[in-house]
């Protein structure tokens, strides 16, 4: 059985506010998304492991041109004050840069924070 949590559209829209800042050049919604302490390990697409602080990208993540990139949402699961999210960073322009993510989230004081994003490149 599928349900839905509790918490499911304050999640959501944290990731969201991530996808949306790439597609609207806005370094705001990456600060308003991440925890300021928050980590990103990834495999590139010849499958160097990369590792840092997500707020060393977000210049470059939010710097022109528009990204142009869909935010699908494959999983949400939260249990109590922590969730993960499991998501389909997909390029319209360039189809073969996507992304798989893997999101981990935590509410302090009521808010969600992402603290750490895994990912893989879509060829890997």
């Amino acid at each position: 059985m599928t349900a839905r949590t509790d918490d499911y559209d304050a999640i959501v829209r944290t990731v969201q506010l991530y996808v949306d800042a790439f597609n609207d050049n806005d370094i705001a919604k990456l600060r308003q998304a991440f925890d300021e302490d928050a980590w990103i390990y990834f495999v590139d697409a010849a499958g160097r492991l990369h590792k840092s602080r997500i707020s060393d990208n977000f210049e470059r993540w939010a710097s022109p041109p528009s990204a142009n990139v869909v935010g699908r949402f494959i999983s949400v699961t939260q249990v109590g004050d922590a969730a993960s999210v499991q998501l389909s960073f997909d390029s319209l322009s360039n189809p073969s840069q996507g992304w798989i993510d893997f999101h981990s989230l935590l509410r302090v004081d009521g808010v969600w924070k992402i603290t750490n994003k895994t990912a893989t490149h879509c060829s890997r």
